[in-house]
């Protein structure tokens, strides 16, 4: 089985560690959607349930910091490591 072909691997090659990455989690109680904010550590590809797809551990900014798995193609880009941003008021 190639590992390039991994469900979600497309989405994880955009992906380097140290990015900033955000996912959502549904509130039940304030019925609505939390956006959530995390560091990749790694990226990897598992076989889950018979297939081969693409795990990313992210270490959340808020709340406890354990290391959480998502499945890759579950995680929007939000800062790429080493990119500078240049000041908008010069």
């Amino acid at each position: 089985m190639s590992t390039d072909k991994s469900f979600g691997s497309l989405v994880s090659k955009k992906f380097s560690i140290g990015d900033i990455v955000e996912w959502s989690t549904w509130d039940d109680v304030q019925q609505d959607w939390n956006h959530n904010y995390g560091i990749i550590t790694s990226t990897r590809n598992e076989i889950r349930q018979n297939r081969l797809v693409s795990i990313t551990t992210v270490v959340p900014l808020q709340g406890p910091k354990k290391e959480i798995e998502h499945f890759s193609l579950s995680l929007r880009l939000v800062s790429k490591t080493g990119v500078k941003i240049e000041n908008v008021n010069s």
